[in-house]
């Protein structure tokens, strides 16, 4: 039996964006369902349409693409609080070029193209909330991409470090390694530097 979800959880997602109604948290309540993964276990398979959207109730996941020797060339996490999923491929009903996996014991809440749509139809309100998270992906990907052309690795590994949450420090650092483009070992060397 799927346990419901606490409608605190949505007040912490939307609630800065949108008044919930007593209708709106009931079409949450309903339509969102929790699920649970395993550490590394894939969440979305690339080749494969994404079937959800997803929020994190607990746990960190990865999102990456695997290059042609076959390594992991991660593009992002998600964490507690955050969306999770391969968005494009969940919107667009085409094949993931992503793997999403499950860094450690994650708890998300789902959501299917059908119900996350209808959801922007019965409430037009959510649009506000839409287009922050828009924004974020947007925002957050021409930074990335100015410090991965602009900065050093070290001056990456700082920047990353003064925004990067606990739970990342839970995970195998050769994630946190791709992530900045940098060796496990250069990664290993400047963590020690800091410590």
């Amino acid at each position: 039996m799927t346990m419901p979800v606490d409608k605190s959880f949505f007040h912490q997602i939307f609630g800065d964006y949108v008044k919930l109604t007593a209708e709106s948290e009931e079409y949450l309540i309903e339509h969102f369902k929790r699920v649970s993964f395993d550490p590394r276990e894939i969440i979305v398979q690339a080749g494969t349409v994404a079937k959800y959207f997803y929020f994190v109730v607990s746990g960190v996941q990865a999102i990456y693409l695997t290059n042609r020797k076959g390594n992991k060339v991660v593009a992002g996490f998600s964490f507690q609080g955050s969306p999770s999923g391969v968005y494009d491929s969940f919107l667009t009903r085409q094949p993931s070029a992503f793997f999403l996996e499950s860094l450690t014991s994650s708890e998300l809440i789902a959501i299917n193209l059908e119900d996350y749509t209808q959801l922007f139809r019965e409430f037009p309100e959510f649009a506000h909330w839409r287009i922050h998270f828009m924004e974020n992906i947007l925002f957050g990907r021409g930074k990335r991409e100015v410090e991965m052309l602009t900065l050093t690795a070290k001056e990456r590994f700082d920047a990353f470090m003064a925004r990067c949450p606990p739970e990342l420090m839970t995970i195998p650092q050769k994630y946190l390694a791709s992530y900045l483009n940098v060796t496990p070992e250069t990664f290993s060397r400047m963590r020690a530097q800091r410590d």
